[in-house]
């Protein structure tokens, strides 16, 4: 995730009550931002900071600076949201609902909730996951691992 992109700016209100939701139930939450800060300064760590108040994330929200943690992950864009079970496998990957920016439909994170709740009741996740839809991940010049 990271502070500038649109489709993250859309979503934070609702990613942040998710968090809420779902964090006593068992679920931990971590937000991470690999964005070069050099060359997009909304993405730095005392911006983060700022909006981890701005918006009241309640888990940590952490700076990848290396962007090393971005390319173990394969992460493409912001946001780029993945689930692992208990046994820290892969469940898990991609959008928090339908909403992007200008469509109407409301931010509500069904996507995600729905794989939440099949991990924490022991049932299978759907299968049929989309994609993550957001900005490319500003990599530092060199750094591109595509």
């Amino acid at each position: 995730m990271c502070n500038h992109c649109p489709y993250v700016k859309h979503i934070r209100e609702g990613l942040a009550a998710f968090a809420r939701r779902n964090e006593p139930r068992g679920l931990a939450v971590v937000g991470i931002n690999a964005n070069d800060a050099s060359t997009h300064p909304a993405d730095s760590l005392e911006k983060m900071a700022e909006e981890v108040q701005t918006v009241g994330y309640t888990f940590p929200y952490l700076h990848d600076e290396s962007q090393e943690v971005a390319k173990a992950f394969q992460a493409r864009c912001t946001p780029d949201l993945f689930l692992y079970n208990e046994d820290r496998r892969l469940v898990y990957r991609g959008q928090f609902d339908d909403s992007r920016p200008g469509n109407d439909i409301e931010v509500n994170g069904e996507d995600i909730q729905s794989a939440v709740d099949a991990v924490l009741e022991g049932r299978g996740v759907p299968h049929d996951q989309k994609s993550s839809v957001g900005c490319s991940i500003k990599w530092k010049r060199g750094n591109e691992p595509y």
